[in-house]
């Protein structure tokens, strides 16, 4: 079993922590992982992107051909739509559907889920609205994450809220609980 997976959003909104707590629960789980480096601006506000490749066989390549992407995880929708080169008829994307408006000339929003919609699988929820309604304005990320696990399928749920445990454990308790509560919500969500 594989997935291709890419990371995308914008530098600040946490797609560095996904990747982590993947790579954290595909060591534990003994899944081959290459993780190509990160692409873009770490800065807040500039387009970040990563390609993670997760395997129960060889991987002999970091980097993940066009075409050939089984999974595109997104905190911005129109960074999802950067990547469509990357998608078949089989590729799901899951994405915030709320904008990050870091260019002058950002399109509008409707248009950019209505390109979303176009595509065969697409998961989308407003993940920093339900962040901030759940009082955990930093959690939109693990919310993605939780809604991304039901099509991971080579890690489980219960191994990625383990990584999370790990990963964020020197933060103490109430970080951990709070990340793992953003992370049920946005598997609840998937999970409709």
């Amino acid at each position: 079993m594989k997935k291709d997976i890419i990371l995308c959003g914008v530098g600040g909104q946490g797609i560095l922590s996904i990747a982590t707590i993947i790579g954290e629960a595909a060591t534990k789980a003994g899944v081959k992982l290459k993780q190509a480096e990160v692409h873009g601006m770490s800065q807040r506000g500039g387009d970040v992107q990563s390609n993670l490749r997760l395997s129960t066989d060889n991987i002999w390549s970091d980097l993940i051909p066009q075409g050939k992407a089984d999974l595109i995880i997104s905190m911005e929708p129109m960074e999802a739509l950067r990547y469509m080169e990357f998608t078949n008829e089989d590729t799901w994307v899951i994405t915030s559907s709320n904008a990050f408006v870091n260019i002058p000339n950002y399109p509008e929003l409707d248009k950019v889920i209505a390109e979303l919609d176009k595509l065969p699988h697409v998961q989308k929820m407003a993940i920093e609205d339900i962040a901030k309604e759940n009082k955990m304005p930093r959690g939109a990320n693990m919310i993605l994450l939780g809604m991304a696990a039901p099509y991971l399928e080579i890690i489980s749920p219960e191994q990625l809220r383990e990584a999370i445990k790990t990963i964020f454990a020197r933060k103490g308790d109430a970080v951990v609980e709070s990340n793992i509560k953003a992370f049920n919500i946005g598997y609840e969500y998937s999970n409709r």
